[in-house]
């Protein structure tokens, strides 16, 4: 299996939300990943940052926001110039995803966590 950079956008510290979950189970699956959200914080998981990481480069991106909290991340989505963007359920985003196709990125409309235990991802 290839490891991966993937970064969770909407990432959370909740054990209960998906976003945790999904970086549960890239750590497991040996990918490096990258936290974001709107506020920084640090837990027992590791840091969520505020900004996409610009020193790094980005395989895949999730998304874990839905369409009208993505709009300010538009740019640094399409700055990074993943290999793939997911959308998960609850985030589809035909206006991205048009700027997404426009630029040639790779995106679907699927859930991480399927694609992870199923051996699918990215």
């Amino acid at each position: 299996m290839i490891k991966l950079n993937v970064l969770i956008l909407g990432a959370s510290d909740n054990p209960e939300r998906f976003s945790y979950k999904a970086n549960e189970l890239l750590h497991q699956s040996g990918h490096r990943v990258f936290m974001v959200a709107q506020k920084q914080k640090a837990f027992v998981g590791g840091l969520i940052q505020c900004e996409f990481p610009v020193t790094e480069r980005i395989d895949v991106i999730t998304l874990y926001v839905g369409p009208k909290n993505q709009v300010n991340w538009y740019s640094s989505i399409l700055a990074s110039v993943p290999q793939k963007v997911i959308f998960n359920p609850g985030t589809e985003n035909p206006e991205l995803q048009l700027k997404l196709s426009e630029k040639g990125i790779p995106w679907e409309e699927a859930c991480t966590l399927v694609l992870l235990q199923t051996n699918q991802f990215p």
